[in-house]
């Protein structure tokens, strides 16, 4: 693990520390469980989606919201302009997120049909019970970060509250791990996403390059999403042409100054773009 995410790890641990001396996983369990069920992530039939992502800071990109900005507007937009899923940040530390910008997030979203994910840093199932809670339709797991039997906790909470799970991965070894993970979960829920996220861990850098060279090695039969650094229509293309399903999309939408624009213009280079099956 690198240091990046050992950090993380360590206070996402911290957090779910501090969540059980309020309430415990069997309560907090039962509330999951009676909270309006979320929008099922439903994928464009024109060939290719966009995950819109409320990110207020980025420990690369340094700040690009504020907690009194119109964020929960920006959600409810997003979704309008047609993204198929709203991507919530609820880390504190270091980017600024909550579990109440997740909650609110997801009242705005349901009306519109839009489920929202928990992004985060997750460790234990009780946070999987936290997102559904807070209203959340999936949430992101980053399997670089986990070990074997995390990960299947994790999954087996998802698969419970009938979540959408996006495997996170970061290099070829992580896409075999996904493929298998998401027939495993495929099997007992709904809809697993493998992405392939191009930043590197070490430097924070974002290498695009990458969704190049590790396209052949994405898992097949399940929905490819590319995560960091899409910032232009014409990344976009390029990537529905090497297979990608999806674009996961936070730092662009969030520093431009049209966000609704750039999600017509990404959706529109990448349905028009010759998809390859692979």
């Amino acid at each position: 693990m690198s240091g990046f995410l050992d950090e993380m790890a360590r206070r996402s641990r911290e957090r779910v520390a501090a969540a059980l001396l309020g309430e415990s996983a069997a309560v907090l369990e039962r509330r999951a469980a009676a909270a309006p069920q979320p929008p099922p992530l439903r994928l464009s039939p024109a060939g290719f989606d966009l995950i819109a992502e409320i990110k207020l800071r980025s420990p690369a990109a340094g700040q690009l919201g504020r907690a009194s900005d119109d964020w929960l507007g920006r959600a409810a937009a997003y979704a309008r302009a047609g993204a198929a899923a709203v991507s919530v940040l609820t880390e504190p530390s270091r980017f600024d997120g909550s579990l109440d910008h997740l909650r609110r997030s997801a009242a705005a979203l349901g009306p519109l049909g839009v489920p929202a994910m928990r992004k985060d840093f997750l460790v234990d199932p009780y946070q999987v019970l936290e997102a559904r809670a807070a209203g959340a339709g999936g949430v992101l797991i980053i399997l670089r970060m986990l070990s074997r039997p995390q990960i299947s906790e994790l999954l087996d909470a998802a698969a419970r509250l009938r979540l959408f799970v996006l495997l996170e991965a970061f290099d070829a070894e992580d896409l075999a791990l996904a493929g298998e993970l998401a027939a495993q979960f495929a099997a007992n829920a709904g809809m697993p996403l493998i992405g392939l996220n191009s930043r590197d861990l070490q430097t924070l850098a974002v290498i695009p390059q990458r969704f190049a060279e590790l396209a052949a090695k994405m898992p097949k039969g399940w929905p490819a999403v590319a995560e960091s650094g899409v910032a232009t229509p014409a990344a976009a293309a390029a990537l529905a042409k090497q297979g990608y399903r999806l674009a996961l999309v936070g730092s662009a939408l969030m520093a431009h100054e049209n966000p609704v624009r750039l999600i017509a213009d990404i959706l529109g280079a990448a349905r028009t773009a010759p998809f390859q099956t692979g």
